[in-house]
């Protein structure tokens, strides 16, 4: 067992005093028997999430991660749900409060599945403890945020305490590929919540989000005509040639002004290099500040067409996640948080990033919607991804705040 309370000490904007070590970990002080908050003990649970690697299309491993939580769960209330995973994914695990009856309440969103593929954890991001920097795969998107979330409700359950709203946990199996299998349930269960807390990191040292931009996905297909490369060049229809020119296209529309990005991440095409290509393929990323844009953006790229009149260009796809967008629900609510932490002994700002979450469907349904909530850190989707053991207990502190005051 690594000593995960050396080396270091915490370190920046999360600095508290050195906790007193002579005492037992979930105790408090003495003379009161209540279990507190302790950033180690909460450190080994995330660990034990990381160390089940969960790959969003490698449902079985996913599944292993949800047999996990899912007992964790268990003991906190008996209203826990498995919704069977389709579509080649996981299974999706939600779980109720016994308290606050069935009408709206806090819903918690986070997801179990990363990025990185199986034996991640053994060969290019082990598990390890720099100074204030805990390194594994998905410790910072978002296992840390999630088991963060568990972990003050089970603070909530072994002290007795119970809540003004009701609590509901949805923990998503393939959030990192869109949520394609869980959004429907997302949106339903939104629809049904007072607030809606998510996971996801914190960003760009601390803060959390409060706007995000819509994201959508295209996918363009050229069909042109083959021939033999030296013998009847001239007889060829070039897809590939079509494609390169539609891709300048696509990245042409990008504009940092209006906060628009255009990105072709993938291009396939061909069959050899002595054949004029009949066929090539890309995928297409956008992103997009506001409903209005997207509406226009999506029509822009839906409505291309080819260069070449006799080569075919389709073009199919549209918004994946809609635009998160900061009301004034969203800044109420973020007010509040922002005075929760300052009496906890921290400063919280907010930020509008460009990255698309499950928080994107919540708040475009009107629902009051808080994202970053989880650990800080750096390196989401890297071999550098790590979380700050300095923002545990505070950010545990926060999220216990936020269900014992909303109402």
């Amino acid at each position: 067992m690594i000593d995960w309370r050396s080396p270091g000490a915490s370190i920046g904007k999360y600095a508290m005093p050195p906790p007193d070590r002579s005492r037992p970990p979930a105790a408090s002080a003495p003379g009161r028997n209540e279990p507190r908050i302790d950033a180690d003990e909460l450190l080994e649970e995330i660990l034990e999430w990381v160390r089940i690697e969960s790959p969003s299309h490698d449902a079985e491993a996913v599944n292993r991660m949800v047999d996990h939580v899912e007992s964790a769960m268990r003991p906190l209330t008996t209203r826990v749900d498995r919704t069977p995973g389709r579509d080649g994914y996981g299974d999706l695990l939600s779980a109720r409060s016994e308290w606050g009856g069935d009408g709206p309440g806090i819903l918690v969103l986070s997801h179990l599945d990363t990025v990185h593929p199986i034996g991640t954890i053994d060969e290019v991001l082990r598990v390890r403890r720099e100074g204030d920097r805990v390194y594994g795969p998905g410790i910072y998107d978002m296992k840390g945020g999630a088991c963060l979330a568990w972990y003050a409700f089970r603070h909530l359950v072994r002290t007795g305490r119970e809540t003004p709203l009701p609590i509901t946990f949805l923990f998503v199996p393939e959030e990192e590929v869109g949520s394609p299998t869980s959004r429907a349930i997302i949106e339903t269960a939104a629809r049904a919540a007072r607030y809606v807390l998510v996971t996801e990191p914190a960003r760009d040292g601390g803060r959390i989000v409060t706007a995000r931009k819509g994201v959508a996905i295209f996918e363009m297909t050229a069909t042109g005509r083959p021939s033999h490369a030296g013998v009847r060049h001239q007889d060829g229809r070039s897809a590939i040639r079509e494609m390169a020119r539609q891709i300048l296209r696509l990245e042409d529309m990008t504009d940092y002004e209006r906060g628009v990005t255009v990105n072709v991440g993938v291009v396939a095409g061909g069959t050899g290099s002595n054949v004029v290509p009949a066929e090539c393929r890309a995928e297409i990323d956008m992103r997009v500040p506001n409903a209005e844009v997207g509406e226009e953006m999506c029509a822009r790229v839906l409505g291309l067409t080819a260069f070449d009149a006799e080569v075919g260009v389709e073009v199919t796809g549209g918004m994946n996640r809609p635009p998160y967008e900061k009301g004034p629900g969203i800044e109420a609510l973020f007010k509040h948080a922002q005075g929760l932490a300052e009496e906890i002994g921290f400063a919280l700002d907010d930020v509008k990033t460009g990255g698309g979450s499950d928080g994107n469907f919540t708040a475009a349904l009107g629902t009051p919607t808080l994202d970053g909530l989880g650990v800080d850190g750096h390196g989401a989707h890297s071999h550098d991804e790590h979380l700050l053991l300095s923002s545990l207990e505070p950010r545990a502190r926060l999220l216990l705040r936020l269900f014992e005051t909303l109402e």
